[in-house]
């Protein structure tokens, strides 16, 4: 008998602009077409916006493997942008300081400078200054009463001090620095507005070293000013530590409090439990997904999961496809805090994984149980579809979350 032939299933016709964004009315949900794609071709051909034909990733395994091959570069200047940006037809190399759009050598030396002043143990040894600051703001919030903002009390200021005591920002500059860090991450401003305010930030902290070589104090920039780093390596890797360890975590407490606002239970057993802190995180980051993109450079021809991914050819890694991948989370789609959820790519993986990821951890740990603890009657002061969500963003997360309690006589 003569063997029959394989059948090959024929390629599908490129991705045209595939859906990033989360879609109106599902505030915690990617896009519902990102799990057809997945289950289709984890690994899938895609046009571009300039024409180029690259990749998409969705699957947890596709992903996680480009993520950690060091064939695959970080190189802005090497990469094709899933969506067409206004006035630029390819993207400029990374600021100086920018660990995230760098590659080996560079990026070996940044990191083996940074990592120990990031380590777990160190982290963790910030968590009684974290549990003060969460506490003073509970506290005004308390004074202030119910239907406020919390976003603007709560979400953004703590993780703002915490970075600003790290890196030793004086006090009475801080509040300039968190208005152009959060220009820095504004993906709704121009892209020339956002170049303009990261210069204004690395000239901030340019100024701001100077003051550290001359008076050193206990905090992690004046620790780099003893290092090998050039005074412009300073200043641009205090810029991008100072926007990178804002930002994301402020939109993790912001989005993070809203889906246990939608998730009752969820907050009642986070509430009743405290030490299901730990699982609850991990858990809040894989659902939520807030770095919900990334982008790498094929440097040579790679084979990912059966599939050659030529040199030269872009792929556009949806996170929060992998994040919600049943092979790896079952049941992906729900919120369940007591989930083993270790293995997300909400902090990346490989080289570039997230260096603050341990001092992020902690502010979480503490500022979401003990906002619910000492508001147990905390819900929204607006309906949930009227929560101004962060659109096109390369950061999701929401602008304000208007919120209110009962008053205890």
């Amino acid at each position: 008998m003569r063997n029959e032939p394989s059948i090959t299933l024929p390629e599908p016709a490129p991705l045209d602009g595939p859906p990033l964004e989360r879609p109106q009315g599902c505030p915690f949900d990617p896009p519902a077409e990102l799990a057809g794609i997945r289950e289709s071709r984890p690994l899938r051909r895609m046009r571009y916006p300039d024409g180029h034909l690259g990749w998409f990733a969705t699957g947890h395994s596709a992903v996680r493997a480009i993520l950690a091959d060091r064939r695959f570069s970080s190189r802005y200047e090497l990469m094709h942008f899933p969506v067409a940006l206004p006035g630029l037809t390819t993207l400029p190399p990374a600021p100086l300081g920018d660990m995230t759009g760098i590659d080996p050598p560079e990026h070996t030396r940044y990191r083996r400078l940074l990592a120990g002043k990031f380590t777990v143990r160190r982290m963790r040894a910030l968590t009684a200054r974290v549990e003060e600051i969460t506490a003073d703001h509970l506290d005004a919030m308390e004074r202030e009463g119910p239907g406020l903002d919390l976003v603007t009390a709560y979400a953004h200021p703590v993780p703002a001090l915490m970075i600003c005591e790290l890196l030793g920002v004086p006090e009475a500059e801080r509040a300039e620095f968190r208005r152009r860090a959060a220009t820095v991450g504004d993906g709704s401003a121009s892209v020339e507005d956002q170049y303009a305010a990261l210069a204004a930030l690395t000239e901030f902290v340019r100024e701001l070293v100077t003051v550290k070589r001359a008076a050193p104090t206990d905090d992690l920039l004046s620790d780099l000013t003893t290092t090998e780093l050039t005074e412009d390596e300073l200043a641009g890797i205090g810029s991008f530590l100072l926007s990178a360890g804002l930002d994301t975590t402020a939109n993790m407490i912001g989005l993070g409090a809203f889906a246990l606002l939608s998730h009752p239970a969820q907050a009642a057993a986070l509430r009743s439990d405290p030490g299901l802190a730990d699982q609850a995180v991990e858990e809040l980051l894989r659902y939520l997904s807030i770095a919900h993109t990334g982008m790498r450079a094929a440097l040579e021809d790679v084979e990912v999961d059966g599939t050659l991914i030529k040199a030269g050819e872009t792929v556009t890694l949806s996170l929060q496809a992998a994040n919600r991948d049943p092979d790896r989370f079952p049941e992906p789609d729900a919120l369940d805090l007591r989930r083993g959820a270790t293995g997300h790519v909400a902090f990346g993986h490989g080289i570039h994984q997230c260096l603050g990821q341990q001092l992020a951890r902690v502010e979480l740990r503490v500022a979401l149980p003990a906002l619910f603890t000492r508001f147990p009657t905390l819900r929204l002061a607006v309906p949930p579809e009227e929560v101004p969500t962060r659109g096109p963003m390369s950061l999701y997360g929401v602008h304000r979350l208007p919120v209110t309690w009962d008053v205890v006589a």
